[in-house]
């Protein structure tokens, strides 16, 4: 038996999206590596991979979060070309 064994309790209001379960929960019954949350409503978390989908592609397509140099890592593409710079 653990001693500081902690119980994951839920709190009226707060909603999740448990991903091992894929449905929404009220307060979090699962562990929090396993869910999306807390949200407002039942609503917003029915939406949670919806809205993860949609912060990926805003991400993904955010340009200050790619090199100017397209593809390229950083220093690539600067110099010679003979391995020199």
């Amino acid at each position: 038996m653990a001693l500081f064994k902690r119980r994951t309790v839920g709190k009226p209001g707060e909603w999740y999206y448990c991903l091992n379960h894929q449905a929404v929960e009220e307060g979090p019954e699962c562990r929090a590596a396993d869910r999306f949350g807390p949200y407002g409503t039942r609503e917003e978390a029915a939406h949670a991979m919806e809205t993860a989908r949609e912060r990926n592609q805003e991400w993904e397509t955010d340009p200050r979060w790619h090199d100017k140099g397209g593809d390229k890592g950083e220093g690539e593409g600067e110099g010679k070309g003979d391995g020199t710079s």
